[in-house]
């Protein structure tokens, strides 16, 4: 079952409990999906599909740290509850230990030695940990290694 079928059973299953968060965060990505594909006009793969519910996390982590340093715990929890939701649909994420071993890999694979190769070590990067690992830790731990 590809993600796409599997939101779309999800949502059925939240409308049968009538769980009104569920079924409108799991809308809320559909529509997102529905756009790029109407924009593409053609179906999304999975890759596709993952990218979007990645971005979609990124903008609600980043909500989330606006709404905690503003004080505002309510939409706080209501955007942590919406990432709990959507992370279900994600790949198993990698630990930093795991991270650090693959990004330990790639740079001698791609022979790079300074801060000047790390578009060339991000571009040999990020197919390998796409969806299973936050894109800032990653270039964290990049910069890190190329020091």
């Amino acid at each position: 079952m590809n993600l796409t079928e599997r939101l779309n059973d999800d949502m059925k299953q939240a409308m049968k409990s009538k769980d009104k968060f569920k079924l409108s965060t799991i809308r809320m990505v559909r529509s997102t999906i529905k756009n790029q594909e109407i924009e593409l006009k053609r179906d999304l793969d999975d890759n596709e599909v993952l990218d979007i519910l990645s971005r979609e996390i990124k903008q609600r982590k980043d909500s989330l740290q606006e709404f905690e340093k503003a004080g505002r715990n309510d939409l706080a929890e209501h955007v942590a509850a919406e990432i709990d939701i959507i992370s279900e649909y994600l790949p198993e994420q990698l630990t930093e230990e795991e991270v650090k071993e693959i990004v330990k890999q790639t740079i001698q694979e791609t022979g790079a030695s300074s801060k000047a190769d790390m578009g060339k070590v991000m571009a040999a990067l990020m197919p390998k940990v796409k969806g299973r690992a936050d894109g800032k830790l990653v270039n964290q731990l990049v910069q890190q290694f190329l020091q």
